[in-house]
């Protein structure tokens, strides 16, 4: 063997250090162009039948040519496609392949458990809301691998804390993992301090010079919408929160960003549209929407998104009543699920919330079906008139399962009388409009140049709308995952 001189060892070790770190750096280029090579993968989805929401086309026998992320062509008998040559051939007969589901109503920094909202029923002695907040980061991963099982390839977060804005850099860095668009910290009429940690999601905003403060704050991290949580009692009426309105929408359109308001009563809303809001995130509970309401929305091309699951997951998970679907309880995290049993909690540390809800789950229920009789008509007024309506949940909330509470919200609009048609344009192409930009303009849609972002179904969801979680495959950004490999990775977290 060769001897080395002492003396030279150092700059041995540094070139062999050099060598080895120069082998790692090509090991990890090579990984990196495998992936790339993997994501530029040609893909022809042959021989089912395409349900385009936007439009709503129907084409049997159809072809779609996806090209890395994006949509190269769709091809309908009896045209043929010299672009499918070289291309891995997916086999869709007898299935139906839509744009991928879009939740436009949702809240990462809230698990959908019992103990996410200490500011509606406090539990903190059971958990601490710090311990509550370290368990949702840790389990961020699998919180998005769980809407990607769902079918959803694409959410709007409408506010949190400004950590939300790095819920949105992981999930565009995650493979598995919906596309995510995020608002900040709501800006608020009323405080929530059981909330705050350093790093609050709700902001009580009390003059217009702080909400033009705040909104050049959020517009440093690039937000996608603002959010105005417009909550109204006798302490706070309509017109005491709306300059704060005004100014909010005023700074954040001066900056090109869209505003979405919380309102959910008639006069609430109406002077949310007139100060110029975007979006409402709920639907009008407190009474019927009227002609000049209407009127209002469609001349102001406001989106509403229902969120009608969320008005019946709080009481019915303090009466001991609630009602997760088949969806939710395969899909839906299990440790998240399993908070949700009220009566697993000690009686002497029940909230008087919850004891009251428990002694009489009957008052519950009435009082949910008394909100569902408002909004559920609100919907149908609004859908036929031509109102932009956008799918979401809300999920986060206390019984609200972030992926799959999607389908109980399919549910209730149907149940509201919207065909599911109607049902699936809310959930690809309207929402797209709500998640806005670029990406928004690339989703929610079977197009030359959309995004490959896809369901594909196993039965006809025009048909019967519970079939639209009847899942074979899901396509996020050009790559297949079946549902038994989505299954089998939440299986395994």
């Amino acid at each position: 063997m060769e001897e080395i001189d002492a003396s030279e060892v150092p700059n041995a070790l540094v070139q062999a250090h050099a060598t080895i770190s120069t082998m790692k750096n090509l090991l990890c280029l090579a990984a990196v162009a495998m992936a790339l090579t993997a994501r530029a993968e040609k893909i022809a989805l042959t021989n089912g039948t395409l349900i385009n929401p936007a439009t709503n086309q129907i084409l049997p026998d159809a072809t779609i040519l996806i090209d890395g992320d994006h949509i190269a062509n769709v091809v309908a008998p009896p045209e043929k496609s010299d672009n499918a040559k070289g291309a891995r051939v997916v086999d869709c007969k007898g299935k139906f392949i839509l744009p991928g589901y879009i939740d436009t109503h949702v809240h990462f920094f809230q698990s959908g458990g019992l103990f996410t909202r200490p500011d509606a029923v406090d539990l903190t002695k059971i958990r601490p809301y710090a311990d509550e907040i370290a368990l949702i980061k840790k389990n961020l991963p699998d919180t998005l691998a769980r809407y990607l099982r769902s079918g959803i390839t694409s959410v709007v977060d409408v506010g949190g804390p400004f950590w939300n804005f790095e819920v949105r850099k992981t999930a565009n860095a995650t493979a598995k993992a919906p596309r995510v668009a995020v608002a900040g910290p709501l800006i608020s009429s009323v405080s929530r301090a059981q909330l705050d940690l350093g790093d609050p999601p709700i902001v009580k905003i009390d003059n217009p010079e702080q909400a033009h403060e705040f909104v050049r704050k959020l517009a440093a991290q690039n937000p996608d919408l603002v959010k105005i949580w417009y909550i109204v009692n006798d302490e706070h009426p309509v017109d005491s929160f709306r300059p704060i309105v005004h100014a909010t929408v005023e700074e954040s359109h001066a900056r090109k960003i869209r505003v979405a308001v919380h309102a959910t009563e008639l006069e609430t809303a109406r002077a949310a549209v007139e100060e110029g809001a975007d979006v409402l995130v709920h639907s009008v509970i407190d009474k019927p929407v009227d002609d000049a309401f209407v009127k209002l929305l469609k001349d102001r091309h406001t989106i509403l998104c229902p969120t009608l699951v969320v008005f019946e997951r709080y009481g019915r998970t303090f009466a001991n009543k609630l009602n997760l679907t088949p969806e939710e309880k395969a899909w839906g995290n299990p440790d998240v699920i399993a908070t949700l049993d009220v009566t697993k909690i000690p009686q002497e540390q029940l909230p008087d919330r919850i004891k009251t809800a428990l002694a009489n789950p009957d008052a519950a229920l009435d009082r949910i079906k008394k909100t569902y009789d408002v909004a559920l008509k609100n919907l149908k007024t609004l859908e036929d008139a031509g109102v932009t309506i956008a799918a979401g949940t809300d999920a986060g909330n206390i019984g609200t399962i972030h992926g799959p509470a999607l389908f109980r919200e399919f549910q209730l609009m149907k149940e509201a009388g919207l065909t599911p048609m109607q049902i699936l344009q809310c959930a690809t192409a309207n929402a797209a409009k709500l998640f806005g930009g670029e990406t928004g303009a690339h989703t929610g849609k079977i197009d030359k140049d959309s995004f490959a972002d896809l369901v594909i179904l196993k039965s006809n969801p025009v048909n019967d709308i519970a079939h639209a979680s009847d899942i074979a495959s899901v396509i996020k950004n050009g790559v297949v995952y079946t549902s038994d490999a989505l299954t089998r990775d939440l299986a395994g977290r």
